[in-house]
């Protein structure tokens, strides 16, 4: 294999730049490479898609994939990861100059499905693939995954929600709730931000709720 992948690219020019070291057309292959990984496993799952698919794909030779990932679970960590970097900038930066917690929340699940509800490549990956399907690949996956959902986990720390109020909960809720609406969204109905809004509009009046239960225990 190793054999092969270096005859493939010095065919494709990949040695190093004169002057300074970088291997611009191997870069460009494995980009090639993750957004052809990322497709094939949007479309047909993790298990489904093979090396010689991916491959096939952008017209490599199989062999020649191992020249960049060691193997598919590496391949998949990195389309993953690449998919949680992009959702994770996007929410970043919408949130970024709030600081009312309900608007920062609102505008973090703007963002999150905003993205999830573009039919990317990456961002269906997130949602199709589940750690445990993923092999060798699932520990890095449920890292990757837990740093994303850390975000949604501080702002809902940082709500003014009554005590008993079980915050883990509400945001597993909020968040299966987001990335569900992939499943039943169709375009041309309420726009991303509208779906969003009125999520967090439904959690935002829940505490009235909690509130009464409060009272009711202790009336007791």
């Amino acid at each position: 294999m190793a054999r092969t992948a270096k005859a493939e690219s010095t065919a494709n020019g990949g040695g190093a730049a004169p002057g300074n070291g970088r291997r611009p057309r191997q870069d460009n292959r494995r980009r090639q490479l993750l957004d052809a990984a990322a497709r094939l496993f949007a479309d047909q799952g993790y298990r489904a898609t093979t090396i010689r698919d991916i491959a096939g794909a952008i017209g490599m030779l199989p062999g020649s994939v191992y020249y960049h990932f060691p193997s598919k679970h590496d391949l998949l960590a990195t389309v993953y990861e690449e998919g949680v970097r992009r959702i994770g900038t996007n929410v970043d930066a919408a949130v970024a100059e709030l600081s009312e917690p309900w608007a920062r929340l609102e505008a973090a699940c703007m963002a999150h499905l905003g993205t999830l509800l573009d039919r990317s490549d990456y961002a269906q990956v997130l949602i199709r693939v589940i750690p445990t399907d993923a092999g060798e690949a699932a520990d890095r996956l449920v890292v990757l995954r837990d740093l994303h959902e850390a975000r949604f986990a501080a702002l809902i720390d940082d709500l003014p929600l009554p005590a008993a109020a079980d915050r883990r909960r509400l945001r597993l809720m909020l968040i299966g709730a987001l990335n569900w609406a992939q499943v039943w969204y169709r375009p041309g109905g309420d726009d991303p931000a509208s779906v969003a809004r009125d999520f967090v509009r439904y959690l935002r009046q829940a505490p009235a709720t909690w509130d009464r239960q409060e009272t009711t225990e202790e009336t007791k």
